[in-house]
């Protein structure tokens, strides 16, 4: 039963039709949707998501009902496939995100436009749905991928990586952190902790740790939240804030808050009328916001609004953090394993070679210098003596592998591989990648009496 604090807080709320809203939550019915990789679209796996009706992966279907509107990449499915044995995810050829979450995209392309090559930072990031978002829209720019709490920077770090981009790093600090790098940003994506009524139909268990008392904590959160982290955008830059969550208190009095405290102006967007996304104006300053039921759109509970930053300067940093780079050895071992194309500059982060495009360098020092950093660009590999040790990562990510060693394996064979079981199959000795469909899942080495699987231990299925 939905609590009856919050239908009543609603009633009166644009949009919000409590029949239709208490029904949708009690018909059982789950929404399920992915968002494509639209760098991993190759091999088999380019073919299928030509067809745009269903992906036929070897012995798997990915059954698709219809594509999201308001993003290019995203599909709904007719019913949920278990992803846990399906390879696929685990080559980050889709990331499984919540639709209404995906209208994100759509608010990028109307307030940044084509202009991809820009600074951006995701404030509260994990597991990566909004990031891995980003890093395929702004394709030449810069993403921060931020998460505060330990265990959770984890998992978004495990997500990115998956994802295989190139231009993210993975931050762990707190939002005031961030007053560090005052005018830096040209767009922050805040997607705030919430009291998640939005997720009641997919997750029953949230409705018993709601109470109105969190709601005005929560509340409080979102404020603090955005004030610490506003110094960092640049004057006219880009905030997007969105909740889960279908309080006032947490969407429209924070829209009037941020329009009476912080210098902010709000963005009206075009929203298509068959979308049935209800546009609804704060009370005191009308700011616009945008909000999905669940009984209008096929998606869970969501809300979102975008503003430019009013005050504030263009970006002027002089401070920067000293990387260290590898020897000319070390570069020309490297080189022998794999060479890397021209735009991309090697360097070492303890006894790891990493690289990030040479646009983005300077960036990262000045990052480095104010905040702490779990991952940056593509982790490379390790030397020790004369050999060349390639990193997971690498494996999985965008840059070029043409001229490695490579195995395509059966669905049987590859969910072996990642479950870290024994593989017996035909492969040259040394390093192997090992394929999907086309696409990297990661290495193995070929040794003359056996072979070495080096999926990462903890990132292993444990189920059979």
């Amino acid at each position: 039963m939905l609590p009856p604090q919050l239908i009543k807080s609603l009633e009166g709320v644009k949009g919000f039709n409590s029949k239709a809203f208490e029904a949708v939550h009690v018909s059982g019915e789950q929404v399920t949707s992915v968002r494509i990789n639209p760098k991993k679209t190759r091999g088999k796996w380019q073919e299928a998501e030509s067809n745009a009706s269903s992906f036929n992966i070897q012995h798997s279907t990915f059954n698709i009902d219809s594509p999201i509107l308001w993003c290019p990449h995203g599909y709904y499915l007719s019913s949920r496939p278990s992803f846990t044995f399906d390879p696929l995810f685990h080559a980050g050829a889709y990331y499984v995100q919540e639709a209404s979450s995906m209208f994100l995209w759509e608010v990028l392309k109307q307030t940044v436009g084509a202009s991809t090559q820009k600074k951006v930072l995701d404030l509260c990031a994990a597991p990566g749905g909004k990031s891995t978002l980003l890093a395929s829209y702004f394709t030449d720019g810069l993403i921060v991928s931020n998460e505060v709490i330990k265990s959770r920077a984890a998992i978004l770090t495990e997500n990115i990586i998956k994802w295989g981009a190139d231009n993210v790093v993975v931050t762990n600090n707190d939002p005031k952190d961030f007053q560090r790098l005052e005018n830096y940003f040209d767009v922050i994506v805040i997607d705030a902790p919430c009291s998640g009524s939005g997720l009641f139909r997919k997750d029953p268990n949230a409705i018993n740790e709601w109470s109105e008392e969190n709601v005005n904590l929560c509340s409080l959160r979102q404020q603090r939240i955005v004030a610490d982290v506003l110094p960092s955008l640049k004057q006219n830059g880009i905030l997007i804030y969105s909740t889960c969550s279908y309080s006032k208190q947490e969407d429209e009095d924070v829209l009037d808050w941020l329009v009476e405290k912080l210098q902010v102006a709000s963005f009206k967007l075009q929203v298509n009328q068959d979308w049935n996304i209800v546009e609804v104006e704060s009370d005191k300053h009308k700011a616009f916001g945008y909000r999905f039921y669940p009984d209008k759109i096929k998606g869970e509970g969501f809300f979102i609004t975008a503003f430019k930053k009013i005050n504030g300067e263009e970006e002027s940093y002089q401070l920067e953090q000293n990387l260290f780079y590898p020897n000319k050895i070390e570069l020309e071992q490297l080189q022998h394993f794999i060479p890397l194309p021209q735009e991309y500059k090697v360097f070492k982060q303890n006894e790891t070679l990493r690289a990030i495009k040479e646009v983005w360098l300077t960036s990262l020092k000045n990052l480095a210098k104010h905040l702490y950093i779990k991952k940056a660009g593509v982790e490379l590999g390790t030397i020790k003596g004369k050999d060349f040790i390639p990193s997971h990562e690498l494996a999985v990510s965008q840059l070029p592998l043409q001229s490695l060693a490579v195995i395509e394996l059966q669905k049987e064979d590859a969910l072996l591989y990642l479950k870290r079981k024994e593989l017996v199959v035909v492969a040259p000795k040394g390093w192997t990648l090992v394929t999907y469909c086309g696409l990297p899942l990661g290495w193995i080495k070929v040794l003359p009496n056996r072979i070495n699987n080096y999926y990462p231990q903890e990132w292993r299925i444990l189920k059979d």
